[in-house]
């Protein structure tokens, strides 16, 4: 079990309903979703089960998002933005700060990472999604000074992200992964450094 605080702006266990207050409906439809995700994948998701999780009707939840497509896109805004803050306040520290805050936002905050960079489940081309996913990446672009570098720290911290969730890395923890990361990060760096033999 772990915690988050994306849609309500408070600490809370992604582990079951929470009741709302009027007018916050779409908030707790936000958590109910993350929670939902937590226990059974994006893939599994289903509003109707979104819904019943918050103490609502389908109809109630399809009112805000239409569809599980729709309430996917919007968890997934919400999740570019937060990582986009994360990413901010990491960037005065430099790119093996920024690339901890990644992994760290991964780890966190799994439900949105996981439906984040699904094009198959979410709608990339809604407004509020491109103007979030550039602000994240944009970050990265902007510490990397552009150009291909900024892709090529993306991948790695984001490959890196990926692989260690599923079990795949041999790190345990978030500091093992961290630290992963950084090795990875400078041999890669080092390794550009040096002189090719003739």
């Amino acid at each position: 079990m772990y915690h988050s605080q994306l849609a309500s702006g408070k600490i809370y266990s992604v582990a079951g309903p929470r009741p709302y207050h009027h007018g916050a409906l779409r908030t707790a439809l936000l958590d109910a979703a993350a929670a939902e995700i937590a226990d059974v994948g994006p893939a599994a998701m289903s509003v109707r089960k979104v819904a019943a999780r918050a103490g609502v009707t389908h109809t109630a939840a399809a009112h805000h998002f239409g569809d599980k497509r729709g309430l996917l896109t919007a968890l997934a805004v919400e999740g570019h933005r937060a990582l986009a803050d994360a990413l901010v306040a990491a960037r005065p520290h430099g790119m093996l700060a920024l690339g901890g805050a990644y992994l760290r936002f991964a780890h966190e905050h799994r439900p949105w990472f996981d439906v984040m960079f699904r094009p198959d489940l979410v709608r990339t081309d809604d407004p509020a999604f491109v103007a979030a996913s550039r602000s994240s990446f944009g970050e990265l672009h902007e510490a990397a000074s552009g150009g291909d570098l900024a892709y090529g720290a993306w991948g790695l911290v984001h490959g890196i992200a990926v692989l260690w969730l599923a079990g795949n890395l041999p790190a345990a923890t978030v500091d093992e992964a961290e630290a992963l990361f950084r090795r990875s990060a400078k041999a890669l760096a080092g390794a550009g450094r040096r002189p090719r033999r003739r």
